[in-house]
């Protein structure tokens, strides 16, 4: 299993899901070390023993589906459809929502599974925790043109 810090950039990895032409033990290896961060730490739970025995038996498409349910509890499968040769996957929050109200994730690929996960890392990217202070921080940046001038009325 690949660090964490190898793939810093999850545009990265989703370049790289778009790019495969098969799901294989590498690529779920680095989605789950990049992505998933309820599955490492669970330990011996029913689901993530579930998921092992997937990956283990090269259920990729199931797995893929085991990690959406494990990890974004809140979001379910929308849609998948196979149409011109591709495979197109919609993750959503609120799945009874009409299509044009919904904000849902889309991926497309020509494997069923890489689809899946491609919609998955994108809906953690978007779920993914900002670091942000309680104050906001002010711009450092300083124009030259703007100097502090002393504005005294003495007169």
């Amino acid at each position: 299993m690949l660090l964490p810090s190898e793939h810093p950039n999850p545009a990265e990895l989703g370049e790289r899901l778009r790019n495969a032409d098969a799901v294989t033990a590498d690529i779920m290896s680095d989605v789950i070390a990049q992505a998933c961060r309820r599955f490492p730490s669970l330990g011996q739970s029913e689901r993530s023993f579930r998921l092992e025995r997937l990956l283990e038996s090269g259920a990729w498409t199931d797995a893929a589906l085991a990690l959406i349910e494990l990890e974004l509890p809140q979001w379910q499968l929308r849609r998948i459809a196979y149409d011109e040769g591709e495979w197109h996957c919609a993750l959503s929050r609120q799945r009874e929502l009409p299509d044009w109200l919904d904000s849902a994730v889309e991926a497309r690929h020509a494997d069923l599974a890489l689809a899946i996960l491609n919609a998955f890392v994108e809906a953690r990217r978007i779920t993914a925790p900002t670091i942000q202070t309680s104050v906001p921080a002010v711009p450092q940046d300083t124009n030259p043109i703007y100097e502090p001038v002393l504005c005294d009325n003495l007169g």
